[in-house]
């Protein structure tokens, strides 16, 4: 069955003054997102999911990345993902399109990254907030990338439908600051694979 795509929109946000100071480069935040039906929607506990997700999470995943780098071509620094999904489906089903390879794997792989995705995934009706949280492609450990993408759609989802989302920064946050992991493991005499040192 083929997925039903009621829309998609592309959102960009440009910062030049933040904390009251001028960003010495201006920072880029894109988000790019698909309103489907909900594939499950209607059909009562579904235990298997994955046949949709191998047929969807490719198409959207493609779809939404060729849309990021359309906006913001080889220059996309942090990346992140979401999805709200209608009152009439679980937050499962969101999680199942989003958590996939078959879906985060056409980004990640389009902008040869090697951290994972942050995510986020919630429910709700037609204004509910699309958090999408950022981290750095390639360092999951540098703070200047961690950001957040907040938006929404007015009419969606609906109960049977879904909103997948991309997120992508070129820059990290404006005037960021705060240092990194890795300064506070070295002075904690923490390593990076044991950051609580127990």
């Amino acid at each position: 069955m083929a997925i039903e795509i009621r829309r998609t929109l592309l959102w960009q946000q440009t910062t030049y003054l933040e904390g009251w100071k001028k960003v010495d480069e201006p920072t880029h935040l894109f988000a790019a997102m698909a309103i489907i039906r909900n594939p499950w929607f209607g059909r009562g506990h579904v235990e298997d999911l994955r046949p949709e997700i191998r047929e969807h999470g490719p198409v959207l995943g493609k779809l939404l990345t060729d849309m990021l780098i359309g906006a913001a071509g080889d220059r996309i620094e942090g990346y992140g993902k979401a999805s709200v999904t209608g009152a009439g489906g679980e937050n499962e089903h969101g999680q199942g399109l989003t958590h996939s390879l078959w879906f985060g794997n056409q980004y990640r792989e389009a902008v040869k990254a090697k951290s994972y995705l942050a995510f986020s995934n919630t429910r709700g009706g037609p204004g509910t907030a699309l958090i999408i949280p950022l981290m750095d492609k390639d360092d999951g450990g540098r703070r200047s990338h961690y950001q957040t993408i907040h938006t929404m759609v007015p009419d969606a989802p609906a109960e049977d439908e879904i909103i997948l989302a991309l997120g992508a920064s070129v820059g990290g946050h404006p005037n960021h600051r705060i240092g990194n992991r890795y300064e506070d493991l070295k002075e904690m005499g923490h390593d990076v694979d044991n950051p609580a040192g127990v």
